[in-house]
């Protein structure tokens, strides 16, 4: 692993450890800081732009709901900017998690690091009704 991957890694995980955290507590506005003010979001439903939107996203989210990560490739493409592509599983208390692929694109703000692209789809296995791709 090249330097600059292992300190893209590095920056990704900074990030998305603090986004995890505020998801596993249901803290919608927290987990929102982590985006950019004009973050593209994607996930499960129809797509919004900005902070608020991301914050409206998480708040609809049953509580007890908590991520999970891994990430599978890391790229630094430029001095500001970190590309990610993970495997993310989202647990619920009361339904059976949901596995996704994670795409983000982290920008480096004035003030850190900050996610300015994030999107997701089911991972194929699942769509398709089979158990989790843990490759």
């Amino acid at each position: 692993m090249s330097q600059r991957t292992a300190d893209g890694e590095t920056i990704l995980r900074g990030v998305l450890d603090g986004w995890k955290a505020a998801v596993d507590e249901h803290q919608p506005d927290r987990a929102a800081a982590h985006f950019t003010d004009d973050a593209v979001f994607q996930g499960l439903h129809p797509y919004s732009v900005g902070r608020p939107g991301i914050a409206a996203y998480y708040d609809s989210q049953p509580l007890g709901m908590t991520a999970e990560y891994r990430v599978l490739e890391t790229r630094r493409l430029a001095d500001d900017l970190v590309l990610g592509y993970l495997n993310a599983d989202f647990s619920f208390i009361d339904r059976p998690a949901i596995h996704v692929h994670l795409g983000v694109l982290l920008k480096r703000t004035a003030a850190d690091w900050a996610i300015a692209f994030y999107q997701v789809s089911r991972r194929e296995q699942e769509a398709a009704g089979g158990g989790p791709d843990d490759r």
